[in-house]
């Protein structure tokens, strides 16, 4: 079995869910299945939960129990696998987005700015894609627009025209070299927290996050039942956005049409406040320092 960190926010989001005992969830980030086996506690025999990954890692902890499947695949896909399941619509829906601990701690799949490690960021290890062809093979114009984007850094040209410069001399094949190459942007006082945008960029490029989010944020609205639940725990403020303006209006961008008599039709009410974790949560798990939750239920 693969460790994980403790699951975060994990009474808060399943408790967000609102279990039927009879009724069909899905949890799309498994990761170490803590989340999953929550939820399962509250399921009666006729309750089912399927849950996505495509880390192939997380499948060694996949659970025995007859009324669970562990689907490897990415939560972008989520319909269609349900489809081939026979499942049209569910009840609920739990997501926690971002890295996962053991991603983070594993050095050699190049997620962490701690560890010397080729540049790879892939959470799907069979991807093509990883952080090497992006540093190597993208143009300046393309990582400045990633760095500026997904890094929200401030310094995206100069950073891009940099790496550029350094890969034309020999390729960007470790976290250390990309360290090495952009030594003028990082000044020791703020080296980590710059490091540590640069690496989300990339790595949101490599598993295309924003995208896949967008197209399973999209599909939520056709799967869940009238009254079902959406739980879902975002990480940094591009992805929190994204689901705080899709749970308002169900639309990334401008405002929802309104009918001849001025009103609007959106698929979600938002349910309660943002939470957040505790301080006591924090001390005991530090991935769970930017966590954010937020509950809609589909209209």
């Amino acid at each position: 079995m693969t460790m994980y960190h403790n699951p975060v926010l994990l009474e808060e989001s399943v408790e967000g869910l609102q279990i039927k005992p009879n009724g069909v969830y899905v949890d799309v980030t498994f990761g170490g299945g803590g989340h999953s086996k929550k939820i399962l506690e509250q399921l009666d025999e006729h309750g089912k939960l399927f849950a996505f990954d495509q880390d192939t890692d997380a499948l060694e902890n996949s659970l025995n129990d007859s009324r669970f499947l562990l689907i490897h695949q990415n939560f972008r896909h989520i319909k269609r696998f349900l489809r081939l399941h026979n499942i049209k619509n569910v009840d609920g829906i739990l997501g926690d987005f971002g890295v996962s601990s053991h991603q983070f701690d594993v050095a050699e799949r190049g997620f962490s700015t701690r560890f010397e490690a080729d540049l790879d960021m892939r959470m799907n290890q069979n991807d093509t894609i990883s952080a090497y062809h992006i540093v190597n093979d993208y143009s300046e114009t393309d990582l400045r627009s990633i760095l500026f984007q997904y890094g929200e850094l401030k310094s995206a040209a100069g950073m891009a025209r940099l790496i550029v410069e350094n890969r034309t001399i020999e390729p960007i094949k470790t976290s250390e070299d990309l360290k090495k190459a952009m030594g003028r942007f990082l000044p020791k006082h703020k080296e980590n927290k710059i490091l540590a945008q640069v690496f989300q960029a990339i790595r949101i490029e490599v598993n295309q996050e924003i995208q896949a989010l967008k197209e399973f944020l999209l599909q939520t609205t056709e799967l869940l039942n009238t009254g079902g639940r959406l739980s879902l725990i975002s990480y940094h403020s591009l992805e929190d956005r994204l689901v705080k303006r899709f749970i308002r209006n169900g639309l990334f961008e401008g405002e929802p049409e309104k009918d001849v008599f001025g009103h609007v039709e959106v698929p979600f009410k938002k349910v309660g406040k943002l939470i957040v974790p505790s301080d006591k949560e924090i001390k005991e798990n530090s991935r769970a320092r930017s966590a954010k939750l937020r509950i809609a239920e589909r209209l």
